[in-house]
């Protein structure tokens, strides 16, 4: 069930400040507090859906559309073009990464590994 006092319910609604990349009538994109690399934006709808598979079950197209369009502009702001991850994590037992936020978000990353990443990365190498 989705929770409407999530994080970024509450960025949406803009009870919490955020770095905004990006905004249109269906989605925002705001930079990531917890970059992996130094250029890490969350692109996130802003109907209520808790994850993709949620949102493309549910959301009308023009908020699909909507959506897309927001992350095109956002590549094109940070200026991202090739050479990049994007990522959507859904649940708290993923096998790679747990949903922490249960509104459905992309994560858009790319450029220099933070300090932050190499050490995730290496922790899931040694994970048994």
């Amino acid at each position: 069930m989705y929770d409407s006092n999530n994080v970024f319910a509450k960025i949406i609604r803009g009870e919490i400040p955020s770095k905004k990349v990006v905004e249109n009538e269906y989605a925002l994109s705001f930079y990531d507090v917890n970059p992996m690399c130094e250029k890490h934006v969350l692109v996130v709808p802003k109907g209520e859906y808790e994850n993709i598979l949620d949102f493309a079950k549910r959301a009308p197209a023009d908020e699909q559309a909507g959506f897309w369009n927001c992350f095109v502009k956002t590549a094109a702001a940070i200026g991202v073009d090739g050479e990049f991850n994007v990522f959507a994590n859904a649940g708290l037992s993923a096998p790679l990464f747990n949903q922490s936020v249960f509104h459905f978000h992309l994560h858009l990353i790319a450029g220099k590994k933070t300090p932050a990443c190499i050490d995730l990365m290496k922790e899931m190498l040694c994970e048994k």
